[in-house]
């Protein structure tokens, strides 16, 4: 097979694949955690096994849609902490945007975050803690390199900003789930109190000198 034809098959099952999430994602949002193979085949238009042949079994399928929503997460939360407003804004932004993005989709953010909700049949046992922890690692890295670029922490400092990326992810994580399950307060409030938490020595530090800032 030439080079040109092996491009065009590859732009081919890429763009196949990239239907076959569009699928899922349809399901997922209807059916959450209960999402199946079966369901997603269907919605798809194809049989299991060929469903199968591009994921490997749901663990892969929950791997694809996983790297494709956190991509989207990433973009988001970049815009939100790259605005052209003061520090406090652009943290209360990057917080709003999270919380918004799960409230809107709370069947996906379940499907990602608790599968095992809905364990059952041959899906039994699937690992939620395997792939979520993973992707809020992900998460950590890409937000402790953000504080690292925009902030002067000193000596120590890349180490500090990781610590701080990974421990705020922690607490966006935690945060949310407790407030999208119970929906104790408006979003709003939830966005004030947790920048309020952070609002310690992350409000006096300076930003590096030609920097974009923070």
């Amino acid at each position: 097979m030439g080079t040109m034809q092996q491009d065009d098959h590859l732009n081919t099952a890429e763009r196949r694949r990239g239907e076959l999430l569009e699928a899922a994602d349809r399901v997922v949002l209807r059916e959450g955690p209960g999402a199946s193979m079966n369901a997603i085949a269907a919605e798809a238009g194809i049989t299991k096994p060929i469903l199968y042949r591009h994921f490997g079994d749901k663990e892969g399928l929950y791997r694809a849609l996983a790297v494709r929503h956190t991509d989207a997460l990433l973009d988001s939360l970049r815009a939100a902490l790259d605005a052209p407003t003061e520090r406090r804004a652009r943290v209360e932004a990057t917080l709003d945007t999270y919380l918004a993005i799960i409230e809107a989709r709370p069947q996906v953010y379940r499907f990602l975050m608790h599968p095992s909700e809905a364990d059952s049949g041959s899906e039994r046992g699937f690992d939620v803690g395997r792939h979520s922890a993973p992707l809020l690692r992900r998460l950590g890295e890409e937000l402790a390199k953000v504080i690292a670029e925009r902030v002067d922490l000193g000596p120590g400092g890349d180490e500090l900003a990781r610590v701080w990326g990974h421990g705020i992810v922690g607490m966006m994580y935690a945060a949310g789930d407790w407030w999208l399950r119970e929906q104790p307060c408006p979003r709003a409030q939830l966005v004030s109190h947790l920048t309020d938490l952070l609002w310690g020595r992350l409000a006096g530090a300076g930003n590096r000198a030609g920097g974009p800032g923070f």
